[in-house]
């Protein structure tokens, strides 16, 4: 999420399905260990597994508080970087980053919230409605869902056609007036105000097109595939 993605090195461990309760009482600690230090999570983490085990400390900048799966997060380099849209669709993509930007450009003032509870108001976005993104790949018949990989791997996401399709929903790369910085998301991430933070994929290096959604990341471990704010307390039933 921002958003919300637990610290690992690689797979994570085998899904555990964890209370809300539990994951915000892991958060305001991750809040506490900015000066317990790592040493003292390493006696509470048990009590907490997997998420407190994984979870990355929360930096506060400017009302944001930023979570991470890797180390270290994505790097991006314009000069490099490539857009994959594959999967069901009758043209694969690749695009440059000069090449996304030059698509049809939209613009949104909306609010983002986290499941745990915080919320940043009027955040301006700029960057592709998903319509047209897609347009030049033509989803194919049957295709019902997108999937959204991070460079920040293993995350993943998925949101159905008809969510992205939404008219507020589109793929951002700029934030406030400027190109989205490395914590939030550099280069492109997803915004869909209605779902909370671990909806909204940051990094997103690839998008497959697919008959349905499959379990994400968070989702792995018990959170719900429709993330709607005020909906959802986040956790699937």
């Amino acid at each position: 999420m921002d958003d919300l993605t637990p610290r690992s090195g690689g797979e994570p461990a085998a899904p555990r399905r964890i209370g809300r309760g539990v994951f915000l009482a892991t958060v305001a600690g991750g809040l506490s260990s900015l000066w317990w230090g790592k040493a003292a999570w390493g006696h509470v983490s048990g009590a907490v597994s997997p998420v407190a085990q994984a979870i990355a400390p929360i930096l506060p900048s400017g009302g944001w508080r930023i979570y991470q799966v890797a180390p270290t997060m994505p790097y991006f380099d314009p000069s490099t970087w490539r857009l994959k849209i594959g999967g069901m669709v009758e043209h694969p993509q690749e695009l440059t980053y000069d090449e996304l930007r030059a698509l049809p450009q939209a613009h949104q003032v909306s609010d983002f919230h986290c499941v745990t509870g915080w919320s940043v108001n009027g955040v301006h976005w700029r960057g592709v409605r998903f319509k047209d993104l897609l347009a030049a790949a033509k989803p194919r018949p049957g295709a019902g869902a997108l999937g959204f990989i991070s460079a920040e791997q293993p995350y993943v996401d998925y949101l159905t056609l008809e969510q992205a399709m939404l008219p507020n929903v589109m793929l951002a790369w700029e934030m406030d007036g400027k190109p989205l910085l490395q914590e939030h998301g550099a280069p492109v991430r997803v915004v869909i105000p209605d779902m909370y933070g671990y909806k909204n994929v940051k990094w997103v290096a690839e998008i497959n097109l697919a008959a349905q959604p499959e379990i994400g990341y968070w989702e792995a471990y018990g959170y719900d595939n429709d993330a709607w704010v005020g909906r959802s307390n986040g956790y699937g039933t």
